[in-house]
C-alpha cells in the first residue's frame, strides 16, 4: 500500500474519526490474483478469523477463494456471502453439539479428534443423515524435522491409522478428506516445498488406510508476509513451480483429489492500515508523549509486541514468535503524513487507556506530530481489528474503511457504548 496515493483518502476519513482501519480492494486483489496465477489447479481457502470484516471477506471471496472457518459463525458469514457448502471447511477443535448440528449440512466438517467424530455420528443418526467429513491430523513430522510433538490441534497419525482398521461403521459417517497446520508466518520456500512433500507423503498413506482416495489434502496454511525490516518476501512463483510440479504428479494417480491451500494474512495482511490521531501532548521529566486514540484498544499487535519483547527470553531481547499474537517487535512501520524534512523528534507512542501496558512505541524519532495529526501502523490488514480488546474501558471504537478500486469507500462505523 502506497501511502502517497492514499494520503487524500487518509485525511478525510480522519475528519471524521480519530481512529480507524482502511483496507485496500486493489491490494487484496493483487494479492490473491498472484497465488491464483502461481498456483492455476489448487485451490485456496480464506482463513476468515484473520479479518472478518464484510466487505474484507466478499472481495477475497469474489477472487475465487473458498473458506476456512474457525467457528460456527464464520460457517454462517460464508454462506451468507454465497459460497457452496463444499467449499466451507470448518475446522477448530471443541465444537460444541450445537456447533455441529447446526454446521453439519452447511459446510464440510474437520473433526479434531476422535470424540468429535463419535459426535458428528451422534448427530448425523439423530439427523437422519449420512456425512461425508475430514480429519485434522497431528502427523508424525514437523514443519522443521520428522518427528511428531504434543498438540491441541487434531488427531495424533497413529490414531487415525486405528479409526479406518475399524471400519465406518454403519456408513453414517465417512472420512473423505485430511487437513493438517502446523505453522503460519513462514517466509523460508524450501521449507514450505518439504512441508508438501511431506503432506502428500501423509496422504499416501491415509488413502491406503482408507482403501479410497481422498476427496481433499488441506495443506493448511504458512505462506506468510514480510513484517520487519530485515524480512526478505516469500518468493511465491518459485515456491509454486516446485510445488505444483510435485502436485501434478500425484494427480496423475488422484485425478479427482482436491489440493487445497489455506491462506489469510497473505490474501489482505499488506493491504490494510490503522490511522490513529493524535490527542495531546504532554513533556514529563523530560520526555515527551504523544497521546494517541486507540492503540492497545484499537490494533494491539504494537502493543502487544513491545510488552512481550520487554521481559526478554532470548538473546536479541525478543522471544520466539507466537502467532498470531506476535511476530517480532518491528513487524510495523510507523508513519506520518508530514514531507520529508519536517522538524524531528523523540517521542514515546501511548494510548488513551488507564493502563501502563497501553504503548505502542517508546522513544522513537519522527517528525514533529500536533493535536489532530495522524499516525499510521502498517501491516494491519490481518490479525488487527480481531484481536484487539475493544471492550476495554468501553472507550469509541475505530471504524473500518474498505477502499473499492473504484475510489469509492464503504465504511463500517462500530457501535457506541
Amino acid at each position: 500500500m502506497d501511502l502517497r496515493d492514499m494520503k487524500d483518502v487518509i485525511l478525510e476519513q480522519a475528519k471524521k474519526y480519530n481512529s480507524f482501519y482502511l483496507y485496500e480492494e486493489r491490494g487484496i486483489a493483487e494479492y490473491t490474483g498472484r497465488l491464483k496465477k502461481s498456483f492455476p489447479r489448487t485451490e485456496f481457502l480464506y482463513s476468515i478469523k484473520c479479518n472478518s470484516n464484510p466487505e474484507v471477506v466478499k472481495c477475497v471471496f469474489s477472487q475465487g477463494f473458498g473458506a476456512d472457518a474457525a467457528s460456527l459463525g464464520e460457517v454462517r458469514m460464508a454462506r451468507k456471502w454465497g459460497l457452496e457448502k463444499e467449499h466451507i471447511f470448518y475446522s477448530a477443535p471443541g465444537k460444541s453439539m450445537e456447533d455441529i448440528r447446526q454446521s453439519i449440512s452447511e459446510c464440510t466438517l474437520i473433526a479434531d479428534s476422535v470424540g468429535e467424530v463419535q459426535r458428528i455420528w451422534s448427530v448425523a443418526e439423530e439427523l437422519g443423515i449420512s456425512v461425508n467429513i475430514g480429519i485434522r491430523i497431528n502427523p508424525e513430522f514437523s514443519f522443521y524435522d520428522g518427528n511428531s510433538h504434543p498438540s491441541k490441534f487434531g488427531i495424533d497419525e497413529a490414531q487415525v491409522y486405528e479409526l479406518f482398521s475399524r471400519g465406518d461403521g454403519d456408513g453414517r459417517v465417512r472420512i473423505t478428506g485430511i487437513h493438517v497446520h502446523l505453522r503460519s508466518q513462514e517466509l523460508n520456500g524450501d521449507v514450505l516445498a518439504g512441508y508438501y512433500e511431506n503432506m502428500i507423503a501423509l496422504a499416501k498413506r491415509v488413502q491406503a488406510a482408507a482403501g479410497s482416495p481422498l476427496e481433499y489434502i488441506n495443506l493448511g496454511s504458512g505462506i506468510g508476509i514480510p513484517y520487519g525490516p530485515s524480512d526478505r518476501p516469500l518468493d511465491v512463483e518459485g515456491l509454486a513451480g516446485r510445488a505444483e510440479e510435485l502436485f501434478a504428479r500425484f494427480r496423475r494417480e488422484n485425478p479427482h483429489t482436491r489440493i487445497l491451500i489455506e491462506v489469510g494474512r497473505y490474501a489482505v495482511g499488506k493491504s490494510g492500515i490503522y490511522v490513529t490521531k493524535v490527542m495531546d501532548r504532554k513533556v514529563s521529566c523530560g520526555k515527551t508523549y504523544l497521546i494517541l486514540k486507540n492503540t492497545l484498544n484499537g490494533f494491539i499487535r504494537p502493543s502487544l509486541a513491545r510488552l512481550v519483547c520487554s521481559y526478554g527470553g532470548a538473546a536479541n531481547g525478543c522471544p520466539a514468535p507466537c502467532e498470531p499474537l506476535f511476530t517480532s517487535g518491528d513487524a510495523f512501520e510507523i508513519r506520518t503524513l508530514k514531507e520529508d524534512g519536517a522538524e524531528k523528534e523523540t517521542v514515546t507512542l501511548v494510548g488513551n487507556l488507564c493502563t501502563a501496558a497501553d504503548v505502542a512505541a517508546e522513544n522513537v524519532t519522527m517528525p514533529r506530530l500536533d493535536v489532530g495529526d495522524v499516525v499510521i501502523f502498517t501491516n494491519a490488514g490481518s490479525y488487527g481489528a480481531v484481536l484487539s480488546p475493544a471492550q476495554f474501558s468501553s472507550q469509541e471504537r475505530p471504524a473500518e474503511v474498505f477502499l473499492r478500486e473504484s475510489g469509492e469507500v464503504a465504511v463500517r462505523e462500530m457501535p457506541v457504548w
